[in-house]
């Protein structure tokens, strides 16, 4: 393949692909006689982003779902007549699968407030935080719990799974398809999976992405099926109670042991203290990364720095949930939400991500809320946390191994892992949109056009 007349690096070249790598760049470069060529129109062409932080099969499964959350719910009469409408199309005993609950819509669900919703077929929700599903009397009674169980079951994803009915439709090529449209060309999913059956689901579909995934403690020494490659070791400390310190440090020891760095789940400055405290324990290797680091305040990003931890975050959620956060999040916290200039001036790596489905996983929209902290009703939240955009398109830049570091560059003898875009760089990240994504190539091969 030749790509004629693209701007890398602020320069108009072309550019020649040759299997899986680039053979050629230069402004007097000719096509090979079998080459196709491609006219880029004077449009940039960048390495293909990375996501350093999603869900690949909770994303193909929100695609089978119920969304009964903000935006597309957004009052608790809403709520109830969106899960009546799944009742009422699927087939009869067939499972409602919904996603996006939160409760400032639909206030708290037990069994019993979804059971006077909807009784007569198994029901779960998922809070759209993806910590809590909560179930139905029909959905406990399938799964074995105790009569007594109010149906709230925490960070129990596996243990459900195991016990709920495939329905055949997780669709990962629809999710891989989508996400090639955003220029996207690997991602790193952060699932903790308890048993390698996630990886043998992930590898098997032979997926047009560069895939590293996690994995938790359990799977720390676990070997990795090609083609995936093997990222940190996922451990989550939980939003809703203290994780014990013991726990936390043993499972970084753990990985560390498994000559693997970790990927700890912080989204509460408390979870994010407990953390720092056990990484003084533990000590730190390379590689090691807070996953959303929520709220992060100047004294805990200046021990992240000093241990070389790196952030991973979602601007996404400054945008999606930033208007909640500014009428219900405490005024202490609410100034280091989500922060990104801070950490980069304090010298913490920040890489980009989506935490899709939990968050949008197109990262246009989340580059440009990095560099205008608006929420989706207007409103500004961490002003002084903005960066450029140039600056938010490098947080999806960086290698899958190291993010928040170097941007990867277009060079004779890489991989051709490409995203062209329909107009120069400067004028695309005026207005950042996948629209501008013309051509999206993965090892060489044409994933989106």
């Amino acid at each position: 393949m030749y790509l004629r007349n693209v701007e890398v690096a602020g320069k108009y070249v072309h550019v020649r692909i040759a299997g899986v790598t680039i053979d050629g760049i230069g402004a007097d470069l000719r096509p090979g006689p079998a080459d196709d060529v491609v006219d880029g129109g004077g449009g940039a062409l960048l390495p293909g982003l990375h996501d350093h932080h999603l869900h690949l099969l909770a994303m193909a499964a929100a695609r089978a779902s119920v969304p009964v959350g903000p935006p597309q719910v957004s009052q608790p009469a809403q709520f109830g007549a969106a899960l009546r409408e799944a009742h009422r199309r699927q087939p009869p005993g067939e499972w409602i699968r919904a996603i996006g609950y939160h409760e400032s819509v639909a206030g708290d669900l037990d069994r019993r407030t979804l059971d006077a919703v909807v009784a007569d077929r198994p029901v779960r929700v998922q809070h759209r935080s993806g910590a809590m599903w909560v179930v139905n009397s029909a959905a406990a009674t399938a799964v074995g719990l105790d009569p007594s169980h109010d149906g709230r079951l925490f960070r129990m994803d596996g243990w459900l799974r195991d016990r709920v009915p495939s329905d055949g439709r997780l669709d990962l090529g629809a999710v891989a398809r989508q996400l090639a449209g955003y220029g996207i060309t690997g991602v790193t999913d952060a699932t903790p999976f308890e048993d390698a059956g996630g990886f043998g689901l992930l590898a098997g579909a032979g997926l047009p992405l560069d895939v590293v995934v996690t994995g938790g403690p359990a799977l720390a020494a676990a070997s990795v099926p090609e083609p995936l490659g093997r990222g940190p070791v996922k451990i989550v400390v939980p939003d809703h109670e203290p994780m014990p310190f013991d726990d936390l440090t043993g499972a970084i020891q753990t990985a560390h042991r498994a000559d693997r760095p970790v990927a700890v789940h912080c989204v509460t400055r408390v979870s994010l203290a407990l953390l720092v405290a056990a990484f003084d324990q533990t000590g730190t290797r390379l590689g090691d990364r807070v996953e959303h680091g929520a709220v992060v305040p100047p004294d805990l990003a200046q021990r992240l720095a000093e241990s070389g931890v790196t952030v991973v975050t979602q601007p996404s959620f400054v945008r999606e949930r930033g208007d909640q956060y500014l009428d219900e999040v405490d005024a202490d916290d609410r100034r280091w939400l989500y922060p990104c200039r801070s950490l980069l001036a304090a010298g913490v790596p920040v890489g980009g991500s989506s935490d899709a489905p939990f968050a949008n996983a197109d990262p246009w929209p989340a580059i440009a809320t990095a560099a205008n902290r608006r929420t989706a009703a207007g409103r500004v939240l961490g002003q002084e946390e903005t960066v450029s955009a140039e600056r938010a398109l490098a947080l999806y830049l960086s290698a899958p191994e190291q993010p928040g570091g170097p941007s990867r560059r277009l060079a004779v003898g890489g991989p051709a892992d490409l995203c062209l875009l329909d107009r120069p760089l400067a004028d695309a990240l005026a207005e950042p949109s996948a629209d501008h994504v013309v051509m999206t190539i993965r090892a060489g091969q044409v994933t989106h056009q």
